[in-house]
């Protein structure tokens, strides 16, 4: 999914407001990003999860996980790609994931 179809947050519209300039720069290297390699929109979403898991962002990790599925994952897949993190972060920084997936997927 692209930055220009994502819905922003309350916060995020702030930082275009109080600093466009920047924001337009952090959107453009995002789009960057997305469109310079092979990986498709489910995978792209899934690795975007994975880093927000790493970080224990639970508005990253709700984000991505609503952008997986509306890209095409299944619900078994966001978990799978959380799962596999356990030996990377850990169980419990894992399960909190799995937490904040699960308000997503049972919306």
């Amino acid at each position: 999914m692209c930055a220009e179809q994502k819905v922003p947050s309350k916060h995020y519209n702030e930082m275009v407001g109080r600093f466009p300039e920047f924001m337009s720069m952090v959107q453009k290297l995002g789009k960057t990003a997305h469109d310079a390699g092979p990986l498709e929109g489910k995978t792209k979403e899934l690795v975007q999860l994975a880093a927000a898991a790493s970080l224990q962002s639970e508005g990253a990790v709700h984000s991505h996980t609503r952008r997986a599925v509306e890209a095409g994952a299944s619900q078994e897949e966001v978990y799978h790609a959380l799962l596999l993190l356990v030996s990377t972060i850990g169980f419990p920084r894992v399960s909190a994931a799995v937490s904040w997936a699960r308000d997503i997927l049972n919306e």
